[in-house]
């Protein structure tokens, strides 16, 4: 079952990659290369799965990552930020003009664990990978506590997100469990530096 996640990130840690997300996102929009900072920090260098949502107006804009990470965790967080912005096929590519408007939040990832048994499952704390030969759907431990759902619907929601039947988990299917640390920009209350 899915361990907590292990990474320890500082606040400033936590700024530093909401910083490195939207700048990426940013010069990408101005067709400029993102420049990121080479990081020599060990807990940002570490190779962890992301993911990156967006919001605005507290609606999801945009939303990617990946859970088997080979890049540093700042890189990750970057490549992740810009195909959050213009790579996620439910939405428009996000405009210049609308970064202002946009709040980012990231998702570290702890480790995928295999669920043996599905009442090991935590609602708020586990986010699932569900997969059946080339199906895969993945939800994130706050998906399940934003829409109220138990963990049976969790389950049931994450089949439909890989294409399946909502019941597919109960046969045929593979759970995988993570945690996830998650934080996001306080957009209001903060100015970029």
């Amino acid at each position: 079952m899915s361990q907590p996640v292990t990474l320890q990130l500082t606040e400033a840690h936590q700024q530093l990659l909401l910083q490195i997300a939207r700048s990426s996102v940013d010069s990408y929009l101005a067709a400029r290369r993102p420049s990121l900072p080479e990081s020599t920090d060990p807990t940002l260098m570490e190779p962890r799965g992301v993911f990156v949502s967006l919001h605005q107006n507290s609606q999801l804009r945009g939303c990617i990552g990946n859970v088997n990470a080979v890049s540093p965790l700042y890189r990750n967080t970057a490549e992740c930020a810009i195909a959050a912005a213009v790579g996620d096929p439910r939405f428009m590519p996000l405009a210049a003009a609308e970064l202002p408007m946009v709040e980012f939040e990231i998702s570290v990832l702890s480790p995928l664990q295999s669920v043996r048994d599905v009442h090991e499952i935590e609602v708020g704390k586990h986010g699932l990978l569900v997969s059946n030969r080339t199906a895969r759907g993945l939800l994130l431990p706050q998906v399940a506590v934003a829409y109220g759902w138990d963990r049976i619907r969790f389950l049931q929601e994450t089949c439909k997100k890989a294409g399946l039947q909502p019941d597919d988990w109960k046969q045929d299917a593979t759970i995988h469990s993570f945690s996830a640390l998650v934080f996001r920009e306080q957009r209001t209350h903060s100015t970029l530096s």
